[in-house]
Protein backbone atom coordinates (compact mmCIF):
# COMPACT_ATOMS: atom_id res chain seq x y z
CA UNK A 1 0.00 0.00 0.00
CA UNK A 2 1.42 3.36 -1.06
CA UNK A 3 1.47 5.91 1.75
CA UNK A 4 2.90 8.90 -0.10
CA UNK A 5 -0.25 9.87 -1.97
CA UNK A 6 -0.70 13.54 -1.14
CA UNK A 7 -0.52 15.66 -4.33
CA UNK A 8 -1.08 19.27 -5.27
CA UNK A 9 -3.37 19.91 -8.22
CA UNK A 10 -3.02 23.42 -9.74
CA UNK A 11 -6.31 22.99 -11.54
CA UNK A 12 -8.26 22.35 -8.33
CA UNK A 13 -6.08 24.61 -6.18
CA UNK A 14 -6.42 22.28 -3.21
CA UNK A 15 -5.02 19.25 -1.44
CA UNK A 16 -6.04 15.83 -2.68
CA UNK A 17 -5.80 13.14 0.03
CA UNK A 18 -6.06 9.51 -0.89
CA UNK A 19 -8.28 7.09 1.08
CA UNK A 20 -5.36 5.10 2.62
CA UNK A 21 -3.81 8.25 4.06
CA UNK A 22 -7.13 9.33 5.58
CA UNK A 23 -7.60 5.95 7.25
CA UNK A 24 -4.08 6.09 8.69
CA UNK A 25 -4.70 9.59 10.11
CA UNK A 26 -7.89 8.49 11.85
CA UNK A 27 -6.12 5.44 13.28
CA UNK A 28 -3.26 7.53 14.68
CA UNK A 29 -5.73 9.98 16.25
CA UNK A 30 -7.64 7.14 17.91
CA UNK A 31 -4.45 5.69 19.39
CA UNK A 32 -3.41 9.07 20.77
CA UNK A 33 -6.87 9.57 22.36
CA UNK A 34 -6.69 6.12 23.98
CA UNK A 35 -3.34 6.88 25.65
CA UNK A 36 -4.61 10.31 26.76
CA UNK A 37 -7.67 8.86 28.48
CA UNK A 38 -5.58 6.11 30.09
CA UNK A 39 -3.22 8.67 31.59
CA UNK A 40 -6.12 10.69 33.02
CA UNK A 41 -7.63 7.67 34.77
CA UNK A 42 -4.58 7.41 37.07
CA UNK A 43 -4.61 10.31 39.50
CA UNK A 44 -1.17 11.79 40.11
CA UNK A 45 -2.57 14.37 42.53
CA UNK A 46 -1.37 14.68 46.16
CA UNK A 47 -2.37 11.86 48.48
CA UNK A 48 -4.62 14.13 50.55
CA UNK A 49 -6.63 15.09 47.48
CA UNK A 50 -6.76 11.46 46.33
CA UNK A 51 -8.06 10.52 49.76
CA UNK A 52 -10.71 13.22 49.50
CA UNK A 53 -11.82 11.84 46.14
CA UNK A 54 -11.92 8.30 47.51
CA UNK A 55 -14.05 9.42 50.43
CA UNK A 56 -16.53 11.14 48.17
CA UNK A 57 -16.67 8.56 45.39
CA UNK A 58 -16.98 5.23 47.14
CA UNK A 59 -13.25 4.64 47.75
CA UNK A 60 -11.66 2.89 50.68
CA UNK A 61 -12.14 5.92 52.94
CA UNK A 62 -15.27 6.96 54.83
CA UNK A 63 -17.98 7.18 52.15
CA UNK A 64 -21.03 9.39 52.01
CA UNK A 65 -23.28 6.66 53.38
CA UNK A 66 -20.98 6.08 56.35
CA UNK A 67 -20.89 9.79 57.17
CA UNK A 68 -24.69 9.91 57.27
CA UNK A 69 -24.99 6.83 59.47
CA UNK A 70 -22.27 7.72 61.97
CA UNK A 71 -23.34 10.08 64.73
CA UNK A 72 -21.17 9.59 67.80
CA UNK A 73 -17.42 9.19 68.07
CA UNK A 74 -15.99 5.69 67.62
CA UNK A 75 -13.34 4.01 69.78
CA UNK A 76 -10.86 4.75 67.00
CA UNK A 77 -11.80 8.44 67.22
CA UNK A 78 -11.12 8.45 70.97
CA UNK A 79 -7.76 6.77 70.49
CA UNK A 80 -6.88 9.27 67.77
CA UNK A 81 -7.59 12.17 70.16
CA UNK A 82 -5.42 10.56 72.84
CA UNK A 83 -2.61 10.08 70.31
CA UNK A 84 -2.81 13.72 69.21
CA UNK A 85 -2.71 14.96 72.80
CA UNK A 86 0.33 12.80 73.52
CA UNK A 87 2.08 13.64 70.25
CA UNK A 88 1.73 17.36 70.95
CA UNK A 89 3.01 17.07 74.52
CA UNK A 90 -0.27 18.19 76.07
CA UNK A 91 -1.08 17.32 79.66
CA UNK A 92 -4.71 16.63 80.50
CA UNK A 93 -4.45 17.42 84.21
CA UNK A 94 -1.51 19.83 84.47
CA UNK A 95 -2.10 22.08 81.47
CA UNK A 96 -2.91 25.64 82.50
CA UNK A 97 -5.04 27.43 79.94
CA UNK A 98 -3.93 30.96 79.08
CA UNK A 99 -6.14 33.73 77.81
CA UNK A 100 -5.57 35.05 74.32
CA UNK A 101 -4.88 38.57 73.11
CA UNK A 102 -7.14 41.24 74.60
CA UNK A 103 -9.24 38.83 76.64
CA UNK A 104 -12.70 40.12 77.49
CA UNK A 105 -15.26 38.74 79.88
CA UNK A 106 -18.86 38.59 78.75
CA UNK A 107 -19.65 41.57 80.96
CA UNK A 108 -16.87 43.58 79.30
CA UNK A 109 -18.01 42.55 75.83
CA UNK A 110 -21.55 43.61 76.65
CA UNK A 111 -20.36 46.99 77.89
CA UNK A 112 -18.46 47.50 74.63
CA UNK A 113 -21.57 46.65 72.62
CA UNK A 114 -23.67 49.09 74.62
CA UNK A 115 -21.10 51.88 74.47
CA UNK A 116 -19.82 51.46 70.92
CA UNK A 117 -22.70 49.56 69.30
CA UNK A 118 -20.35 46.83 68.18
CA UNK A 119 -16.79 46.50 66.99
CA UNK A 120 -17.29 49.16 64.31
CA UNK A 121 -17.70 51.82 67.04
CA UNK A 122 -20.74 53.17 65.23
CA UNK A 123 -21.77 56.46 66.82
CA UNK A 124 -24.63 57.59 64.58
CA UNK A 125 -28.12 58.31 65.92
CA UNK A 126 -30.39 55.35 66.53
CA UNK A 127 -32.70 56.49 63.74
CA UNK A 128 -29.90 56.00 61.23
CA UNK A 129 -29.10 52.50 62.40
CA UNK A 130 -30.31 50.36 59.53
CA UNK A 131 -29.65 46.96 61.10
CA UNK A 132 -32.31 44.69 59.63
CA UNK A 133 -33.01 42.78 62.83
CA UNK A 134 -31.25 44.06 65.96
CA UNK A 135 -29.98 41.35 68.29
CA UNK A 136 -29.92 41.89 72.08
CA UNK A 137 -26.38 42.40 73.31
CA UNK A 138 -26.82 39.76 76.00
CA UNK A 139 -27.25 37.18 73.23
CA UNK A 140 -24.32 38.46 71.17
CA UNK A 141 -21.97 37.84 74.08
CA UNK A 142 -23.62 34.44 74.62
CA UNK A 143 -24.76 34.98 78.17
CA UNK A 144 -27.49 32.41 77.52
CA UNK A 145 -24.83 29.70 77.30
CA UNK A 146 -24.41 30.06 81.06
CA UNK A 147 -28.10 29.92 81.96
CA UNK A 148 -28.20 26.17 82.47
CA UNK A 149 -26.52 23.79 84.86
CA UNK A 150 -24.65 21.76 82.26
CA UNK A 151 -21.85 22.81 79.89
CA UNK A 152 -23.15 24.20 76.62
CA UNK A 153 -20.91 21.85 74.60
CA UNK A 154 -22.55 18.86 76.30
CA UNK A 155 -25.57 19.27 74.08
CA UNK A 156 -23.72 17.31 71.45
CA UNK A 157 -23.36 14.37 73.85
CA UNK A 158 -27.08 14.34 74.59
CA UNK A 159 -27.91 14.40 70.89
CA UNK A 160 -25.57 11.51 70.10
CA UNK A 161 -26.96 9.31 72.85
CA UNK A 162 -30.62 9.96 72.05
CA UNK A 163 -30.26 9.78 68.27
CA UNK A 164 -28.45 6.45 68.36
CA UNK A 165 -30.56 4.94 71.14
CA UNK A 166 -33.69 5.80 69.16
CA UNK A 167 -32.17 4.68 65.83
CA UNK A 168 -33.10 7.99 64.26
CA UNK A 169 -32.73 8.85 60.60
CA UNK A 170 -32.95 12.32 59.03
CA UNK A 171 -36.61 11.59 58.19
CA UNK A 172 -37.50 10.88 61.83
CA UNK A 173 -39.61 13.33 63.82
CA UNK A 174 -38.50 14.60 67.22
CA UNK A 175 -40.28 16.51 69.99
CA UNK A 176 -38.30 18.12 72.79
CA UNK A 177 -40.05 19.27 75.94
CA UNK A 178 -38.20 22.34 77.17
CA UNK A 179 -35.58 22.96 74.48
CA UNK A 180 -34.35 26.15 76.17
CA UNK A 181 -31.83 27.92 73.95
CA UNK A 182 -31.27 24.84 71.73
CA UNK A 183 -28.20 23.52 73.51
CA UNK A 184 -29.33 20.05 72.43
CA UNK A 185 -31.96 20.98 69.88
CA UNK A 186 -29.57 22.68 67.44
CA UNK A 187 -27.87 19.32 66.79
CA UNK A 188 -31.19 17.61 66.11
CA UNK A 189 -32.27 20.45 63.83
CA UNK A 190 -29.07 20.16 61.81
CA UNK A 191 -29.41 16.37 61.50
CA UNK A 192 -33.13 16.11 60.77
CA UNK A 193 -35.03 17.04 57.63
CA UNK A 194 -36.66 20.51 57.58
CA UNK A 195 -39.68 20.92 59.89
CA UNK A 196 -39.04 17.55 61.59
CA UNK A 197 -37.91 19.04 64.92
CA UNK A 198 -40.57 20.37 67.31
CA UNK A 199 -40.23 21.92 70.76
CA UNK A 200 -42.42 23.24 73.56
CA UNK A 201 -40.70 25.93 75.67
CA UNK A 202 -42.15 28.32 78.25
CA UNK A 203 -39.31 30.81 78.84
CA UNK A 204 -39.35 33.94 76.70
CA UNK A 205 -35.63 34.71 77.08
CA UNK A 206 -34.71 31.21 75.98
CA UNK A 207 -36.99 31.46 72.96
CA UNK A 208 -35.47 34.80 71.95
CA UNK A 209 -31.97 33.29 72.21
CA UNK A 210 -33.05 30.34 70.06
CA UNK A 211 -34.72 32.41 67.33
CA UNK A 212 -32.52 35.46 67.31
CA UNK A 213 -29.08 33.98 67.91
CA UNK A 214 -28.69 30.20 67.75
CA UNK A 215 -30.65 29.44 64.58
CA UNK A 216 -29.11 32.21 62.44
CA UNK A 217 -25.60 31.89 63.90
CA UNK A 218 -25.51 28.17 63.12
CA UNK A 219 -27.08 28.54 59.68
CA UNK A 220 -30.20 26.59 60.60
CA UNK A 221 -32.99 28.98 59.63
CA UNK A 222 -33.70 26.96 56.49
CA UNK A 223 -34.56 23.91 58.64
CA UNK A 224 -37.74 25.68 59.86
CA UNK A 225 -38.06 23.99 63.27
CA UNK A 226 -41.45 24.34 64.96
CA UNK A 227 -40.69 25.92 68.34
CA UNK A 228 -43.78 26.92 70.30
CA UNK A 229 -44.11 28.99 73.45
CA UNK A 230 -46.38 27.24 75.90
CA UNK A 231 -46.65 25.56 79.25
CA UNK A 232 -48.81 23.14 81.22
CA UNK A 233 -47.89 20.43 78.70
CA UNK A 234 -50.17 21.86 76.01
CA UNK A 235 -49.22 20.26 72.68
CA UNK A 236 -52.27 21.37 70.70
CA UNK A 237 -50.27 23.71 68.45
CA UNK A 238 -48.25 20.83 67.01
CA UNK A 239 -51.25 19.33 65.25
CA UNK A 240 -53.20 16.18 65.94
CA UNK A 241 -51.80 14.01 63.15
CA UNK A 242 -48.06 14.23 63.75
CA UNK A 243 -46.43 11.14 65.28
CA UNK A 244 -42.93 11.29 66.77
CA UNK A 245 -40.09 8.78 66.68
CA UNK A 246 -38.50 10.41 69.73
CA UNK A 247 -39.88 12.54 72.56
CA UNK A 248 -37.43 13.63 75.22
CA UNK A 249 -37.19 15.86 78.27
CA UNK A 250 -33.74 16.75 79.60
CA UNK A 251 -33.99 17.70 83.29
CA UNK A 252 -37.46 19.20 82.71
CA UNK A 253 -39.78 16.76 84.47
CA UNK A 254 -37.50 17.21 87.46
CA UNK A 255 -38.94 20.71 88.00
CA UNK A 256 -42.59 19.90 87.30
CA UNK A 257 -45.29 18.86 89.77
CA UNK A 258 -45.91 15.12 89.53
CA UNK A 259 -49.53 15.66 88.52
CA UNK A 260 -48.52 17.80 85.53
CA UNK A 261 -45.95 15.21 84.40
CA UNK A 262 -48.62 12.51 84.33
CA UNK A 263 -50.96 14.82 82.42
CA UNK A 264 -48.19 15.39 79.90
CA UNK A 265 -47.45 11.68 79.52
CA UNK A 266 -51.12 10.97 78.91
CA UNK A 267 -51.20 13.57 76.14
CA UNK A 268 -47.94 12.38 74.61
CA UNK A 269 -48.81 8.70 74.24
CA UNK A 270 -50.96 9.25 71.15
CA UNK A 271 -48.17 11.34 69.59
CA UNK A 272 -45.54 8.61 69.97
CA UNK A 273 -45.01 6.05 67.21
CA UNK A 274 -46.26 2.66 68.51
CA UNK A 275 -43.57 0.16 69.56
CA UNK A 276 -40.65 1.79 67.70
CA UNK A 277 -41.04 5.30 69.11
CA UNK A 278 -39.25 6.24 72.34
CA UNK A 279 -39.66 8.64 75.26
CA UNK A 280 -36.48 9.51 77.16
CA UNK A 281 -36.39 11.35 80.49
CA UNK A 282 -33.11 12.43 82.06
CA UNK A 283 -31.77 12.69 85.61
CA UNK A 284 -34.60 10.99 87.50
CA UNK A 285 -38.26 10.12 87.30
CA UNK A 286 -39.51 11.07 90.74
CA UNK A 287 -43.00 11.35 89.29
CA UNK A 288 -42.91 7.56 89.07
CA UNK A 289 -40.64 6.48 91.92
CA UNK A 290 -42.73 8.34 94.52
CA UNK A 291 -45.68 6.13 93.64
CA UNK A 292 -43.82 2.90 94.23
CA UNK A 293 -42.84 0.27 91.68
CA UNK A 294 -46.13 -1.59 91.25
CA UNK A 295 -48.29 1.51 91.30
CA UNK A 296 -46.10 3.23 88.74
CA UNK A 297 -46.21 0.20 86.44
CA UNK A 298 -50.00 0.09 86.68
CA UNK A 299 -50.34 3.77 85.83
CA UNK A 300 -47.94 3.51 82.91
CA UNK A 301 -49.79 0.45 81.61
CA UNK A 302 -53.10 2.28 81.83
CA UNK A 303 -51.62 5.00 79.62
CA UNK A 304 -50.28 2.47 77.13
CA UNK A 305 -46.64 3.04 78.08
CA UNK A 306 -43.96 0.51 78.97
CA UNK A 307 -40.82 1.30 80.99
CA UNK A 308 -37.80 -0.20 79.21
CA UNK A 309 -35.01 0.61 81.64
CA UNK A 310 -32.34 2.97 82.90
CA UNK A 311 -29.30 3.99 80.83
CA UNK A 312 -25.98 5.30 82.09
CA UNK A 313 -24.35 7.27 79.29
CA UNK A 314 -20.61 7.95 79.37
CA UNK A 315 -20.14 11.54 78.22
CA UNK A 316 -17.21 13.11 76.41
CA UNK A 317 -18.13 16.67 77.36
CA UNK A 318 -19.87 16.53 80.75
CA UNK A 319 -17.07 14.89 82.74
CA UNK A 320 -19.70 12.70 84.38
CA UNK A 321 -22.27 10.08 83.47
CA UNK A 322 -25.71 11.01 82.17
CA UNK A 323 -28.72 9.06 83.47
CA UNK A 324 -31.65 8.45 81.12
CA UNK A 325 -34.91 6.52 81.51
CA UNK A 326 -36.52 4.95 78.44
CA UNK A 327 -40.20 4.30 77.66
CA UNK A 328 -42.12 3.10 74.63
CA UNK A 329 -45.73 3.00 73.50
CA UNK A 330 -46.93 -0.57 74.04
CA UNK A 331 -50.19 -0.33 72.09
CA UNK A 332 -51.04 0.76 68.55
Amino acid sequence: MALSTVTYSPAQKGIVISIPTLVLSVLIAAIMLFFLLSSLSTCSCPSSLQSFNDNNNGGDGLGEVDRKERISATEEDIEWIKDQIQANGLHMQDNVLRKGINPRTRAQQLQDLIQFKGISHYEGPESDNHTALPCPGELLVEEHHSNYGEPWAGGRDVFEFLAESSRLSPNSRVLEIGCGTLRVGSHFIRYLSPEHYHCLERDELSLMAAFRYELPSQGLLHKRPLIVRGEDMDFSKFGSRVVYDLIYASAVFLHMPDKLVWVGLERLVSKLKPYDGRIFVSHNMKFCSRLGGEECTKRLTSLGLEYLGKHTHDSLLFNHYEIWFEFRRSKA
